[in-house]
């Protein structure tokens, strides 16, 4: 068994405002990671963190993201998985990343998503609906119900989600700089160690 990672995001901003007070919860933004640090972390949503007009399929920055919104709060959840499920479900990301600008993100589908009504428009999703789809395909249900219909608060309330970070994510990038420092110690020590 392994895992992958599921990272909640609040930020700022008029459209995340609508999204937070129709789904009742503070995080309503998924993506998926290869790993805790979100160094691999694709999602559908904006293209550049500042401008939310352009959104589709892409790979998050968690740089720029910090950068545009000092103030993004983040909850990382771990959820089990075999493998064999990891390594299809990173493939199926890493191939979308590389056909990205034909992903768009689902605004004619969001009324139907309110009404309850499921609705799928051709390489169109919400950043839940298409991390539902890529889980699904590899046996992970979220939810019972269509892709379409998935929401941030259905990943949030899974049950086989386990937190493992909660706060501003300034903190995860300066926890993810200081690993990345004792690595750098720990492989030069390595280094030194083998010409003695």
């Amino acid at each position: 068994m392994t895992c992958i990672y599921i990272a909640f995001a609040d930020t700022p901003g008029f459209f995340a405002g609508l999204i937070r007070r129709f789904l009742r919860q503070r995080y309503v933004h998924v993506a998926l990671a290869a790993d805790v640090r979100l160094s691999e972390c694709y999602s559908v949503g904006r293209r550049n963190p500042a401008v939310p007009i352009f959104a589709g399929f892409e790979k998050e920055d968690k740089y720029k993201i910090l950068h545009t919104f000092p103030r993004a709060y983040y909850r990382v959840c771990r959820l089990s998985c075999t493998r064999e499920q990891k390594r299809k479900i990173m493939e199926k990301l890493r191939e979308d990343y590389m056909r990205r600008y034909s992903i768009h993100y689902a605004v004619p589908a969001l009324p139907f998503l309110v009404l309850g009504i499921p609705l799928y428009v051709r390489n169109q999703y919400t950043c839940s609906s298409y991390l539902a789809r890529v889980l699904g395909e590899n046996g992970i249900c979220i939810a019972d119900k269509h892709f379409s219909l998935v929401t941030p608060k259905d990943f949030y309330e899974y049950e086989e989600m386990e937190p493992v970070f909660e706060g501003e994510l300034s903190k995860l990038v300066e926890e993810d700089e200081a690993a990345h420092r004792e690595d750098l110690l720990e492989h030069w020590l390595e280094g030194v160690s083998v010409y003695e």
